[in-house]
């Protein structure tokens, strides 16, 4: 079980959370799903669209986002394969939160910002029990 990603997708995904910051930044991870892996080949970066008070700790992705990140993928003949978020000034790691939010058939890359700046970015899947997370490996293509 692994996610394959570009080094330049993955600067993609550190700027929207540093960019983002202090509040938790989000979007789509466009790509394409094998039997094990997933392949990550462009993102779709959202607006955090929670309320005021809860963009500190939480993201909101709206079904409309969903649906237009369908019709995206669709269009340059990829899938939604996961989502992306950070997490300001916290750990890389799904919150209980992320977990009951989460779906099983995406992978979830979270990054840590810290006083602004993106440290580390760490991938996860749901199991189908949704009791828990398991990291994935993720593999850094130029």
């Amino acid at each position: 079980m692994s996610l394959r990603i570009t080094q330049e997708v993955l600067t993609q995904i550190h700027q929207h959370g540093q960019s983002a910051y202090p509040e938790e930044g989000a979007g789509l991870l466009l790509g394409s799903t094998g039997d094990e892996d997933r392949v990550v080949e462009s993102i779709l970066p959202l607006t955090n669209t929670r309320e005021d008070s809860a963009r500190h700790n939480r993201y909101l992705i709206s079904a409309r986002d969903m649906l237009e990140g369908d019709l995206e993928a669709d269009k340059r003949g990829l899938e939604i394969v996961g989502v992306f978020h950070s997490h300001p000034d916290h750990p890389n790691q799904p919150s209980e939160f992320d977990r009951e939010w989460a779906m099983p058939w995406f992978s979830y890359i979270i990054t840590n910002v810290q006083d602004g700046v993106a440290v580390a970015s760490r991938s996860w899947r749901l199991t189908d029990d949704r009791e828990k997370f398991l990291e994935e490996e993720v593999e850094i293509n130029s």
